[in-house]
């Protein structure tokens, strides 16, 4: 009997994966456990937190570690310090033991089509939720969302669905994470569109919706949010927008300044004598040293979000908070913390809105500004210019107030600040820490099958082949017009150029010359490594219409030219339309 019930397993398992890959309501269902489970993991990340906040800084219970006074300050000093030192150690450790680095939701659906290890996300989980929890000026928005997209990934692979499905799915499960870390499934949806798959698929937009939905639904009946009341926000008048549209530009050049700073502290770092393992010490000890002022600046700082949105603060100490927070956020990723800036740059915007409300009664003392109106929009301005994606933190605002005419303030300052940021920087902090690292990735467009598309799989193995002194009459003999479109010359087996097999048969004066003279492109060829980006960019400069493939030896290897280049980049560009078009078969 267990043959058949195992053979009855594996048919079931069979056809559960049939229907997911051939049926777009077997994806919304696959949508809607990664929501469940996203929310899950929302869940169980806050409740350690929150754990964490009571147990080492001894805060009480049920309040926020970034509002609670008292704290006894050799704890505020040591906890970050000292659990950056056991960080550090950990991190070393696990290092020895992986070849790469671990791949999040953007990069694995820029470059890996959706494919994401489980193990190592779980690891940046902890790692993420660990350096929030020692106080460390980092959000747990990068632990979330690995988790989920690791889970989703993972669950697409085992249903073995298509590409285009595995990256929806990575989208879906980070989108889920946000939209259950804020009680926001509209934002969330908007995230896993703007910036996790980088594009707007009407064939994506049900299961997206789905995810977040169900992932809000979890959190509402598990772990019901409590979040205290906002204050009451006046529509803004038509009058309102210049001011509004100048917040979005500050707000822009202080995300700016929050990018650059943390490329800074982390380069000082590199240039220090610091061993690595100890850099997250020395950033916990700055964290903690500024947190005796104010504990604002420890953690993500989620609790102060709310707090300053209501509570009212003077210019100075507005001010005074932002520069702190900017600081200690920037310390904690140059010194090697895990985490993200989402929940640390919302607080950051709340300042930065505050600070700009008080400069303008300053300026203006015949305008009272409105300052949790300008709190809440500089709150979405700044994140769009940190994390980017206009619309999702637009939606936040409306998700948070209920409030349309406010949130279409919103929306005009988190477009200027977008534009600026892209205009003056050109880089979302996902994005710049990739190009950091060498990877030129704007966003989470697919642009892996670029890069799996190498010359070596493209190239022609067939070579026409010459050696530069066999003599011209035999050259024509052996390739006479139309019997080839290209022709490789050699010398002693390596490559030595390219000769057009039109300029074998030109009329010549007096003894017939051999073939060195009509060599081109001595100096220029691909390697089969080259990607098919690559191998057009070389074809664009060299303004060739074939090229040999060689390996470093100089040995040829193939030729490619650029008619079958070409054709292959548009019929997968065709491909990859079709996929968020929803026109693909199976």
């Amino acid at each position: 009997m267990t043959p058949d019930f195992t053979t009855g397993e594996r048919h079931l398992a069979q056809g559960l994966r049939r229907l997911v890959r051939t049926s777009e309501l077997g994806i919304v269902a696959l949508a809607a456990i990664v929501g469940v489970v996203a929310g899950l993991v929302v869940i169980a990340m806050n409740a350690a937190l929150q754990a964490l906040h009571e147990l080492l800084f001894r805060i009480p219970t049920a309040s926020h570690l970034s509002i609670t006074e008292g704290i006894a300050p050799w704890l505020v000093l040591l906890v970050p310090a000292l659990g950056g030192l056991a960080f550090g150690l950990c991190v070393r450790a696990f290092l020895r033991t992986r070849a790469s680095p671990p791949v999040d939701p953007i990069e694995a659906n820029a470059l890996h089509g959706g494919r994401m290890s489980l193990v190592d996300s779980l690891i940046v989980a902890l790692q993420t939720l660990f350096s929030s929890g020692v106080g460390a000026s980092v959000g747990l928005e990068a632990g979330y969302t690995q988790a989920a997209a690791g889970f989703a990934s993972w669950f697409g692979r085992v249903f073995h669905v298509r590409r285009a499905d595995l990256r929806l799915l990575v989208g879906c499960g980070a989108g889920a994470a946000i939209g259950a870390a804020f009680d926001a499934p509209l934002m969330g949806a908007f995230y896993g569109f703007e910036l996790v798959l980088g594009t707007y698929a009407i064939p994506a937009f049900v299961p997206m919706m789905t995810a977040t939905f169900t992932a809000a639904l979890t959190q509402q009946w598990l772990a019901p949010p409590h979040h205290p009341p906002l204050p009451d926000l006046t529509a803004p008048q038509l009058s309102d927008l210049p001011s509004v549209l100048l917040l979005g530009f500050f707000c822009a050049l202080v995300g700016i300044a929050v990018m650059r700073g943390a490329t800074l502290v982390e380069a000082g770092f590199r240039r220090s004598a610091l061993p690595v393992w100890l850099r997250p010490a020395v950033g916990g000890l700055i964290v903690g040293a500024l947190a005796l002022w104010n504990p604002a600046v420890l953690s993500a700082g989620h609790g102060a979000v709310y707090h300053f949105l209501a509570a009212d603060t003077g210019l100075a100490m507005a001010a005074l908070l932002l520069v702190a927070k900017v600081t200690a956020s920037s310390v904690s990723i140059g010194a090697g913390f895990r985490g993200g800036l989402f929940f640390a740059s919302l607080l950051m915007g709340v300042m930065a809105g505050r600070v700009y409300a008080a400069g303008m009664g300053l300026l203006m003392p015949d305008i009272v500004p409105a300052h949790a109106f300008y709190a809440l929009i500089g709150m979405s301005a700044l994140a769009v210019a940190v994390v980017g994606g206009p619309m999702t933190m637009t939606l936040l605002a409306l998700e948070m107030t209920g409030n349309l005419q406010l949130t279409l303030a919103v929306l005009a300052a988190a477009g200027t600040a977008s534009l600026v940021t892209r205009r003056l920087f050109g880089f979302s902090f996902a994005t710049w820490r990739f190009h950091l690292r060498g990877e030129n990735i704007r966003g989470a467009h697919d642009i892996g099958w670029l890069r799996e598309l190498t010359v070596a799989t493209l190239m022609r193995r067939e070579v026409p082949l010459l050696d530069v002194d066999t003599p011209l009459m035999e050259a024509r003999h052996r390739y006479p017009p139309g019997a080839t479109a290209y022709l490789v010359a050699t010398a002693q087996g390596r490559y030595a150029g390219m000769i057009p097999p039109a300029a074998l048969f030109e009329p010549v004066e007096g003894e017939a010359p051999g073939l060195r003279p009509l060599l081109r492109l001595a100096d220029t060829s691909l390697l089969p490594t080259a990607t098919l980006r690559e191998a057009l960019d070389l074809f664009e400069r060299t303004e060739a219409d074939a090229l040999a493939v060689t390996l470093p030896d100089g040995t040829v290897t193939g030729v490619l030219s650029e008619a079958h280049a070409v054709k292959r980049y548009s019929d997968e560009m065709g491909r990859r339309l079709a996929e968020v078009t929803g026109e693909t078969s199976d």
